[in-house]
């Protein structure tokens, strides 16, 4: 039996959204004068600009690609983008865990659209992308969150396309290189990367989206909260401060901070070294545990930032399919117990396992601290089933 561990993490929130905060994060340095005030108001307005021109600045945005803050997340930009875009011609749908799934069945059971395709590997692995027709348009996202399955590269795609590209990048951006000219709408969340409050998201489009904004007119009625234009006009004021739905300016004061935060030390190329270490740190761990591996099958396509793993212990695999759900949940309620791992269960679709997240907002000593704990709590759990045996 394994000892229980004396040094726990400083901060056990391992969730994979909404994520830890970025080290320092203190809300008394806020200001909250636009608080209880119109987000209309000059002041507020300058503050959703600088959100934007921050944002821009951080990633590197071409100057000609536009921006926009979207409710609901990062699910509502993605809406956003397939509810005002596709039609026009076939698309091809890569989804190879739950949110990707998620832009299948919304593209072929709400849209209907006609024409579509689907590519939808078993968890773990990636679907054929030379598949993707460049006369299609795409919808795919760059990490699967819930698989911890992400792209090689984008040289999958064509410059020559004539299709639209539609990246759900949310668990990818601000750590991950995002090639701009591939890319025709991009949407994240302030909840993953950045480590900032939920519920608003961002959506970026280049020239070749706007003219599709103009060009088509989808044939079902697009909801108030999705209409990106109207009567072949593109929404100029959504792409500068006249956010569709009203913003939490709580909200817009944390992502600021956030975004101030990852300019203060270096960008994303600092922000992907953070990553990266922490992603290290449970690679040289995974690479000396016998019972324990990725659930992304290619070593190539596992995610620094969504960490998912499985057992791989002959006495668990042998167990009913019940019982290792039943397994990953007590280890994973031990380490909530002693308050070193919060949220890090696998997500309720994907295998049984971990889930750890290791973006740009968490310490990689916590990390470190935290790999010895699901040692003894795995050790714990297999003493009880053998006990119960």
């Amino acid at each position: 039996m394994i000892s229980k561990p004396s040094v726990k993490p400083a901060d056990p929130r391992f969730s994979c959204g909404p994520t830890a905060k970025y080290p320092g994060w203190d809300p008394a340095r806020f200001d909250f004068s636009c608080i209880g005030r119109s987000h209309r108001s000059r002041e507020a307005r300058a503050k959703i600009q600088e959100v934007n021109d921050r944002t821009r600045r951080i990633l590197g945005i071409p100057d000609d690609y536009k921006i926009g803050i979207t409710a609901g997340s990062d699910t509502g930009a993605v809406e956003m983008a397939l509810w005002s875009l596709l039609g026009p011609r076939p698309v091809d749908l890569f989804g190879w865990e739950a949110f990707g799934l998620d832009w299948v069945i919304d593209a072929m059971e709400e849209l209907k659209l006609p024409g579509a395709r689907k590519f939808t590997p078993p968890y773990g692995q990636l679907p054929d992308l030379s598949r993707h027709d460049p006369k299609h348009d795409c919808v795919f996202t760059w990490n699967g969150t819930a698989s911890g399955v992400r792209v090689k590269n984008a040289d999958w795609i064509s410059d020559a396309r004539e299709g639209l590209t539609i990246c759900d990048a949310t668990s990818a951006i601000f750590v991950m290189d995002l090639p701009w000219k591939k890319l025709d709408v991009v949407t994240y969340s302030w909840q993953k990367v950045l480590g900032s409050e939920p519920q608003h998201g961002t959506i970026i489009m280049s020239p070749r989206a706007i003219q599709r904004l103009e060009s088509h007119i989808p044939a079902w009625p697009v909801p108030k909260l999705y209409r990106l234009a109207s009567k072949g006009k593109v929404n100029e004021a959504f792409f500068q401060t006249e956010v569709i739905n009203t913003p939490s300016m709580l909200c817009i004061e944390d992502v600021l901070g956030a975004l101030r935060w990852a300019e203060s030390i270096g960008g994303t190329r600092a922000m992907a070294a953070r990553t990266q270490a922490s992603f290290e740190a449970i690679d040289a761990w995974v690479k000396k545990t016998p019972w324990i591996d990725y659930l992304a099958v290619d070593p190539e396509t596992r995610s620094p930032t969504s960490v998912c793993l499985i057992y791989t212990d002959p006495a668990y695999l042998a167990l009913s399919a019940h019982a290792r759900a039943e397994f990953a949940t007590r280890v994973n309620n031990l380490l909530d117990a002693e308050r070193v791992a919060l949220d890090a269960n696998a997500y309720k679709d994907a295998p049984p396992g971990l889930r750890i997240w290791c973006g740009a907002t968490v310490e990689t000593a916590n990390v470190r601290a935290l790999l010895p704990w699901i040692d003894w709590a795995f050790a714990t759990a297999k003493s009880e089933l053998r006990a119960a045996a």
